[in-house]
């Protein structure tokens, strides 16, 4: 996706951007998430290099326009109108970054600490909602494309040779926004490319979207400045792409990475004559590639956890003499952890007397394989856990898994143990000292409700104390006065302060646990 007068280095961020795509795919490890920091740093800095070249252009063509007039006022107004869309479709892209990023920015102005981005939530609650793409998500999609289509319509119609890069930048799926997933199966193009991915990730996408558009406006107005390549040139762009030749299919941190970038003919190259290879010793029946100019293209499921191996041979017949192009290549299907992430879903702490949700997964190990323990640990389904803490102040949950090479991931992580905390009583679902007429406190619910707790737990009235100032106190069971306790009520006097105390509750989930003492609730005998 190089640009029309783009630098080696340049057309070297654009390869990596296809091989980072297709890492993200992979469920990696915290360690990994420090090479993507890595790719978005460099992309970062690409983009401030690339549009300070196009700013020095922008002005060049302004010059010209008011200079020479002639074509270049059309040039000129050719290169405002992509300059405006692009600031409002780059600014966009920022303002999203910024808001996914802004609670980590106090502590990490530069965005450095790439292990730490692991949780990718914030542009979900952007992009989705509980029907899908949401509207902010929907929007964005809109803006995206509406940005190609300007593009087109402005420069493109101009220089049709651009029509289908700049179709391929921007692509955001079919005409509803889907994509095929790797079971055919329709998603949406944001879900595909954004739902769940680690934050660090989603910001490498979204500056890498960024470099996209700040190439664009490079090929605009390389264009107009008469810089296009000439279809003449010795290496002609429209014959040859460039690939990335590597060793094996991934890299582990602290790895010499010793890929070459080469390039690769596409234009004008024969199809393969006859296709000898296997994958994983089983050889590759037909419907699992499709012929190319020069090679073929893989239609093949991922597999297992691991690293796969694809040999043989193609075939190539010239003149009638067979020429065999050896293969041996590797991918891996995971990269590979050395830690579990394990979180509490509610809060950093868990909560004695409640069922605490837990997520306990290792990243690239399938969650059938993982083995989780803990007093009170019990698995639901998939990585969702339900915790049930017993006595004490802390308890540790550990977590382990074996990866395709027989190592063993483990981890142990400590939670402390909180009591829930003390109710509130309640005279119907008020609190403190309340205002009441007494036919209303007559056919009052009692309760007590757990005021500002993360779990939403419905306490059910066992017991309470009556007491009207002057009377004795009476003993009621269940949440409703009882005919003793209206009686005395009858004869309180107007003004007084009626108390309701020592209020018992239980959770009909856990009838067992025992709560702090109920806060009492006072009430004045009003008209």
């Amino acid at each position: 996706m190089a640009g029309a007068n783009e630098t080696p280095r340049n057309k070297l961020i654009a390869l990596m951007y296809l091989v980072f795509i297709t890492m993200l795919a992979l469920n990696v490890s915290k360690e990994v998430l420090d090479g993507f920091g890595q790719m978005f740093k460099k992309i970062r800095s690409a983009n401030e290099r690339v549009n300070s070249g196009n700013e020095i252009y922008y002005q060049k063509i302004a010059v010209n326009a008011e200079e020479k007039e002639g074509k270049w006022i059309g040039h000129d107004r050719t290169a405002k109108e992509i300059r405006k869309e692009s600031t409002v479709f780059f600014d966009r892209i920022q303002e999203i970054k910024n808001t996914i990023t802004a609670d980590r920015i106090a502590d990490d102005p530069n965005l450095e600490k790439y292990a730490e981005m692991d949780k990718g939530e914030k542009l979900d609650l952007i992009f989705f909602d509980a029907s899908g793409v949401s509207p902010e998500g929907e929007e964005f999609l809109a803006l995206m494309n509406n940005y190609k289509m300007r593009v087109i319509q402005v420069f493109a119609s101009q220089y049709p040779q651009y029509t289908e890069l700049v179709e391929e930048r921007f692509y955001s799926g079919d005409f509803e926004g889907n994509i095929k997933n790797k079971d055919g199966v329709d998603v949406s193009w944001l879900v595909a490319n954004y739902e769940g991915f680690p934050l660090i990730s989603s910001l490498a996408k979204l500056t890498m979207m960024q470099n996209d558009i700040r190439l664009t406006e490079s090929d605009v107005l390389n264009a107009l400045l008469g810089k296009e390549l000439e279809a003449g040139s010795k290496v002609n762009k429209d014959n040859y792409i460039s690939l990335l030749k590597t060793e094996k299919g991934a890299y582990y941190q602290g790895e010499i990475f010793d890929g070459s970038v080469v390039l690769g003919r596409k234009g004008g190259a024969q199809n393969p004559n006859e296709v000898r290879l296997s994958l994983d010793g089983n050889k590759l029946s037909e419907d699992q590639y499709e012929l190319i100019p020069g090679g073929i293209k893989l239609k093949v499921q991922a597999g297992r956890p691991g690293d796969h191996t694809i040999s043989g041979d193609l075939v190539f017949l010239n003149n009638g003499i067979e020429s065999r192009i050896p293969v041996e290549q590797t991918f891996a299907v995971i990269s590979k952890p050395n830690s579990a992430v394990i979180s509490a879903d509610k809060m950093n702490v868990v909560y004695r007397g409640v069922e605490n949700p837990m997520t306990i997964s290792i990243p690239g190990i399938p969650d059938n394989k993982i083995k989780a323990s803990a007093p009170g640990l019990k698995r639901l389904r998939g990585s969702k856990f339900i915790m049930n803490p017993g006595k004490g102040r802390e308890l540790k949950i550990t977590a382990s898994g074996s990866l395709p090479d027989g190592a063993v991931v483990s981890t142990s992580t400590k939670f402390r143990i909180k009591d829930i905390p003390r109710p509130t009583g309640t005279v119907r679902g008020q609190m403190g000292t309340i205002k009441i007429p007494k036919s209303s406190l007559e056919i009052s619910t009692i309760g007590a409700v757990l005021d500002d707790f993360d779990f939403d737990i419905k306490l059910q009235t066992v017991s309470f104390k009556f007491k009207v100032p002057g009377q004795a106190t009476i003993s009621v069971n269940g949440s409703k006065l009882n005919a003793k306790a209206k009686g005395a009520l009858r004869r309180a006097k107007l003004g007084q302060s009626v108390q309701i105390f020592d209020i018992k509750v239980k959770n009909p989930k856990n009838p067992s646990y025992r709560f702090k003492k109920v806060s009492p609730v006072i009430c004045e005998i009003a008209n």
